[in-house]
């Protein structure tokens, strides 16, 4: 059996990212946890234009702010002349504006869907409040 090194790295990240622990937030920040499927992985990127440390969660204040993330995941290679188990590593970016509220709880969920991804900004309920806008969608 051959391990896809690119299926390897994504699970040690993983791994990496659950055993440490998540630091306090500040009492007036929200914080935004990205949530996703086994197999798929959502990270923040960047808040406001400026990189974020943390891909797990943004911690941010009460009000109108632009979140970059990024979503990876496998999807089947395609390609006609390789082989049909063959699958290539894909990495979606997207952006989202909101005008976070305080004492809201949110949550952005990243998933792919057929060859591409999706992002969306979730209340407490599920309930859709923003779609990410696709920058870029590849292999890269």
């Amino acid at each position: 059996m051959r391990l896809n090194p690119l299926c390897v790295l994504l699970a040690v990240s993983a791994l990496s990212a659950c055993a440490s622990p998540m630091p306090p937030k500040a009492d007036d920040a929200l914080r935004i946890p990205m949530s996703y499927l086994p197999g798929e992985l959502l990270m923040a990127d960047k808040l406001d234009g400026q990189r974020w440390h943390d891909g797990r969660y943004v911690d941010l204040s009460p009000g109108q702010h632009e979140l970059e993330v990024k979503l990876q995941f496998e999807r089947a290679s395609g390609g006609g002349l390789s082989d049909e188990n063959e699958t290539i590593q894909v990495t979606c970016h997207y952006r989202l504006h909101y005008d976070f509220q305080a004492g809201q709880q949110y949550r952005v969920h990243g998933q792919k869907q057929g060859w591409k991804g999706y992002v969306r900004l979730l209340d407490e309920q599920g309930q859709v409040l923003a779609r990410g806008k696709e920058l870029r969608c590849g292999a890269f």
